[in-house]
């Protein structure tokens, strides 16, 4: 099968579509022909050897999180899945989505979404995960609550702020001025153009701050949330001092896979209620073009790699 690995860490030259053998489903495990995959800022994290989870000695690496695509192998252990069935998946760490073929165990992998084609689906494990996680197992996030999402038109933001909307949430978000509408569009009840206004000046009795800044954006949500309040962030453990000050609970986590929430989510999806948003398309062998895109240039979004037609 066709893969993109990297055997060192560096910029987006490193990546390298290779063919290597596909790999084999164990007993509890579906093999999966990949239609679609998405790019994560992670990606370009651990390429970069930014990423301290991936050490040189685990290289050569195929990079990649989640997938779409089709069923072609079933382990003889699986019973959730057949041959045929059309799924996506949040993968752990070891396994790449950059490639023609990826295994998925069962506690990954949950049915398309039947209102999205692959390129669509791929781009929802991760980043829908992260934010539903963030919002509902770390801060519990509640109906009536007021929420500020920090970056609220990016891959893991415009999920976080429809998962938010449809909980019930009042919902502000930061967001460049040119994703102002899209933001409106989403459901944002108060779009923030973080460039032209500073959101302390905006909103205040805050009471969940979901941040995917961190640095000065964090230190300053304090400001804006109220006592008792949550700071939640993908990015950067919230200042502990602070957090007793204001008797609020703050959290910094990573997702993990989990294929119940992926029906959930689908099953959102499928109702209307959250759409995905896609920056940009690049078929697999442009891989490095991806990363390049998401590096340098503004993402409202998703960029997914589509790997079969």
């Amino acid at each position: 099968m066709h893969a993109v690995r990297i055997h060192s860490f560096g910029d987006a030259d490193v990546l390298k579509v290779e063919e290597v053998p596909p790999p084999e489903p164990k007993d509890t495990e579906i093999g999966v022909r990949v239609m679609a995959a998405s790019v994560n800022p992670v990606d370009y994290k651990i390429r970069s050897g930014k990423y301290p989870l991936v050490k040189q000695d685990q290289l050569p690496k195929v990079l990649g999180r989640d997938v779409s695509g089709v069923v072609e192998r079933v382990g003889a252990g699986v019973r959730k899945f057949k041959k045929g069935d059309a799924v996506y998946a949040m993968l752990r760490s070891e396994v790449g989505g950059y490639a023609e073929y990826a295994i998925v165990t069962e506690d990954e992998a949950a049915k398309k979404p039947k209102q999205l084609d692959f390129v669509q689906a791929a781009a929802v494990p991760l980043a829908a995960l992260t934010a539903w996680q963030g919002l509902f197992d770390q801060g519990g996030l509640k109906a009536g609550q007021r929420v500020l999402i920090h970056g609220g038109a990016g891959g893991v933001g415009h999920f976080a702020l429809q998962f938010a909307k449809a909980r019930g949430a009042w919902v502000a978000t930061t967001v460049s001025g040119k994703d102002m509408e899209l933001a409106r569009q989403l459901g944002a009840d108060q779009p923030i153009d973080y460039k032209a206004e500073k959101f302390e000046d905006a909103v205040n009795d805050i009471d969940f701050v979901y941040d995917l800044i961190a640095g000065e954006t964090q230190k300053r949500s304090f400001a804006v949330l109220k006592d008792g309040g949550t700071l939640i962030s993908t990015l950067q453990k919230p200042d502990e001092p602070e957090l007793a000050r204001r008797h609020a609970r703050g959290a910094h986590y990573l997702a993990k896979p989990n294929a119940a929430q992926l029906s959930e989510i689908a099953t959102l999806i499928d109702a209307g209620k959250v759409r995905v948003v896609i920056d940009a398309i690049y078929p697999l062998e442009q891989a490095a073009r991806a990363h390049r895109h998401m590096e340098d240039d503004h993402i409202a979004g998703k960029v997914v790699l589509q790997v079969a037609a």
